[in-house]
């Protein structure tokens, strides 16, 4: 079943590298984030793609949030989120190849829990990618609850893009 608006975010674990504004080249420590402590009480747009450093997210998807990050927080929000299948060094390797530092929060679902618990995700086999790769997706969540979520039918980036989701903030 797919997560919906009105639905509950599922708890789950996801992880990241925090960064490290003394070393910002290096790779922080992975560390844990569990979405109902994190995202509890705030006002958070996660945007999921099916792989860092592909095509269209590293060409669409990922340049529309880091040139709308700032009007989008101005808008109340307290997270912006980046969610890839991928593990936590390639997350944050693509956020240091886009300046994200700290104010987009790159985040792992490696093993493709969370997307899976929203029946958020695709089956990557025919394309050599892996058994289970996140939907493009972009949502907006409001004290744990799915206020706005758009999911891509295809490869475009429309409905889960960041002027979609400031449209809806």
């Amino acid at each position: 079943m797919t997560i919906k608006v009105g639905d509950t975010i599922p708890e789950s674990t996801l992880t990241y590298a925090p960064y490290n504004s003394e070393n910002p080249d290096a790779c922080s420590l992975p560390q844990p984030l569990k979405t109902h402590e994190a995202f509890k009480d705030k006002k958070v747009v996660l945007f999921a793609v099916p792989g860092a450093f592909t095509p269209t997210c590293s060409e669409n998807h990922m340049p529309e949030y880091v040139k709308d990050v700032a009007d989008i927080k101005s808008k109340g929000v307290d997270i912006v989120a980046c969610v890839a299948s991928n593990d936590p060094f390639v997350m944050d390797a693509w956020g240091k190849t886009y300046n994200v530092k700290d104010n987009i929060l790159m985040l792992s679902d490696a093993n493709g829990e969370f997307g899976a618990a929203m029946g958020l995700v695709n089956d990557g086999t025919k394309n050599r990618m892996g058994p289970i790769r996140l939907a493009r997706f972009a949502m907006i969540i409001d004290d744990l609850k799915v206020v706005y979520l758009g999911v891509e039918p295809g490869r475009e980036v429309t409905v889960s893009g960041a002027p979609a989701v400031v449209a809806k903030l």
